[in-house]
Order: structure tokens, then sequence, then C-alpha cells
């Protein structure tokens, strides 16, 4: 394994970390924040609890998700996309350096970036809501297979996207609806059965779910269901990548 090759891809994309802190750190959490205020407390006060579990704190693993998703795609995607952009992945794939290696430098990176997102996010939620984890090692397992997965699906719409407009097409138009959708703010088990049923061919349901249990030990759907939706959308990932890479799709020509 080339070290010093994959060192470099993954200091300098987070680098570039650093040199956008604003956009890459301060606006999600802003955001996530201005949830916890309009849902946690407006509206959270008036609902009743969920499971046992009160709705601000019961809503923390599902804002923590809905982050985590759409920025692990925008980091991944974004990470790729530019050297295309200005020609220079050229010279990555010229140089002694596996398809492997530069996979795991920049989804490796972005993941990072990803899970040091979801863990400030955590923190700033524990500032509005009081709650507890049960399975710490667990909700740390499942922030990391989710940022994996998802800069996975990034790194794949990077180098699918031959410009900025369709880099945000699957982020805006089907990530974050599916993840609205997805038991974030609320339990399937409150839609009416024919919904309930629909409900469960959303991937996310299976993440936020999974994600949910980690904290409150309580989920709409099992825990071994949302391992295996996780371990068949990474292998998805991977095999889409790995076409990538074989037949040079918008990366060779």
């Amino acid at each position: 394994m080339n070290v010093y090759a994959l060192r470099a891809i993954y200091r300098f994309e987070m680098d570039r970390m650093r040199r956008t802190l604003l956009q890459s750190l301060v606006t999600p959490v802003i955001t996530t924040s201005l949830y916890f205020v309009v849902f946690g407390s407006a509206i959270g006060g008036r609902m009743a609890e969920i499971d046992g579990v009160p709705y601000a704190a019961y809503i923390v693993p599902g804002l923590v998700m809905l982050s985590l998703l759409t920025e692990s795609i925008f980091n991944a995607s974004f990470g790729i996309y530019m050297p295309k952009f200005t020609g220079t992945v050229y010279e990555i794939l010229s140089a002694p350096i596996s398809p492997f290696e530069i996979i795991l430098g920049y989804v490796g990176a972005a993941a990072t970036k990803s899970l040091i997102l979801g863990l400030v996010i955590l923190a700033t939620a524990r500032l509005f809501v009081p709650f507890e984890i049960l399975h710490p090692l667990a909700m740390i397992g499942f922030l990391v297979l989710t940022a994996v997965a998802f800069c996975l699906l990034g790194f794949a719409i990077g180098v699918w996207a031959d410009g900025f407009e369709k880099m945000q097409i699957i982020p805006m138009m089907i990530v974050m609806p599916l993840t609205f959708l997805g038991g974030s703010f609320y339990s399937i088990k409150m839609l009416p059965a024919f919904w309930q049923q629909v409900s469960l061919f959303n991937p996310v349901v299976y993440l936020v779910n999974g994600f949910r249990w980690s904290f409150y030990g309580q989920a709409d759907v099992g825990i071994g269901a949302s391992l295996g939706m996780i371990a068949a959308f990474i292998a998805i990932c991977i095999a889409i990548i790995w076409w990538m890479f074989r037949t040079g799709y918008k990366l060779k020509n």
C-alpha cells in the first residue's frame, strides 16, 4: 500500500475542511440548532411522549442522521469532483496508487469530517435537551457505518456528476426527502397500517431506527435489519465505484 499517497490525499481533504470551517461545520450546527428550537422547544412541548421518550429527545438521533447523510454525500462528492473539474484527476490516476487507495483516501477523509460533525451536533443537542445513550459503542458504530456508506455514495455521485448542479440532485431531491419520511421526526408506528408498510421500503428508516436504538434501546425495526440494510448499501456502492474505475467511466474520458 502506498501510504505516502494515501496520507497526502487524506491530509489535503482534511486541510480543505479547516479552510472552509464555516461551511463545513458551523453552518450545519446552526441549522440543526434551529431544528431543535422549532421542533424541540416550540412543538415538542405540545407533543406527547413517543415510546416513553420525550419528543425533544426522541428526534435527536433523527436530526443527527439528517445532517450526517447530507454532509457525508457533499463532502465525498465535492472531494473527487474538484480534481475532475480542475483536471488534476489525471495526475492522481497516473500516479503509483491503486483505486482502492484513492477511494480510501477520499472516503476516509470525508467520513472523518462527517463523524466530527455528527459528534459536534450531539454535543450541541445536549445544550437543548437532556438525553441518554444506552449503547454508546453501538452509537459510534452506527455513526461510522452510516458515514462510510453515504461517503461511498457521495464519491460515486462526484464521479458521475459533470456539473455542480448534478451534485445537488440526489442529496436534495432524493436523500433529504427520504430522510424526512424515514422517521426522523416521528415513529412510523404513528402512521396508518398501509403507510407503515410503504415506509419499510425506505432504506433511511432502517438507518434512523438503528441509530435511535443505540440511544433508547427501542426502534420501529429490528437492529439486525438495520445492520443488514447498511451492509447491503455499502456493498452496492462499492460495486458501483469498482465498475467506474474498471471502465474509466467519466474518469479517463
